[in-house]
């Protein structure tokens, strides 16, 4: 079902799946899930359903606004450029879902957020700012480099980062000083490198048409999904 929210003047329209009442009573912890650069389409959708179906109140958030879906990816690589260099507001509007979604009746004020690619980078950004509503972060394959670095004692949700081996789009330099932030900010982190695995790992619709590092990995979409199960029983108990 469609959730309406706001960040400041700018309407958002995410998409709300809510776990089986019968099977997952009362209130219940919640997950924010941030879609990659071309918008709210259908991956996120169908990973929001897969957190409901575990139990979790999920909201595939909406960080383009008003829905929308670039035409083309010249077009999303404009907007995604135009958020990322401006964190400050991405982390605005990655909150804002998070506001939305722990006022919902069926959340019990636990929230959660996971990301994909450009999603990733955004659950990023949320751990780094601090947030007080978010008690922890799963990005997977996201770039993992800031203009804002995580500052000593800020960090205090707990962070899992999935990350592919052999990215080409987040590589090995990324990857270490990504590790060298968070031990200086002294974050609960973990962050799990698959080998075999490359940039978008966990989209079937990736097959290296766009360019050759942007490809599906069927065993780290498992292991890595596994991976959030595991991190989310920690995490919310």
């Amino acid at each position: 079902m469609d959730l309406e929210y706001f960040d400041g003047d700018q309407r958002c329209l995410g998409v709300l799946a809510l776990p089986d009442e019968a099977i997952f009573p009362g209130p219940r912890p919640g997950v924010v899930a941030v879609h990659e650069a071309w918008g709210l389409g259908a991956q996120v959708q169908r990973r929001a359903q897969m957190l409901a179906d575990l139990g979790y109140v999920a909201l595939a958030a909406d960080i383009f606004g008003d829905r929308h879906i670039p035409a083309d990816p010249p077009e999303a690589f404009a907007i995604i450029g135009a958020l990322l260099a401006d964190r400050p507001k991405l982390r605005a509007r990655a909150a804002a879902a998070v506001s939305a979604l722990k006022a919902h009746p069926r959340c019990n004020g636990q929230v959660a957020a996971v990301g994909y690619c450009f999603g990733g980078s955004t659950v990023l950004e949320l751990a780094r700012s601090g947030n007080p509503d978010v008690v922890g972060v799963v990005s997977f394959h996201g770039a993992l480099d800031t203009p804002t670095p995580a500052q000593a004692g800020q960090v205090t949700a707990k962070i899992l980062a999935c990350h592919g081996a052999e990215d080409p789009l987040v590589p090995h330099e990324q990857l270490n000083g990504f590790l060298s932030e968070m031990a200086a900010a002294d974050a609960d982190c973990q962050t799990i490198a698959y080998t075999g695995a490359m940039h978008s790992f966990t989209n079937p619709e990736a097959r290296g048409e766009l360019m050759p590092g942007i490809i599906y990995h069927e065993r780290t979409d498992h292991r890595s999904w596994k991976a959030m199960q595991s991190f989310f029983e920690q995490l919310f108990g």
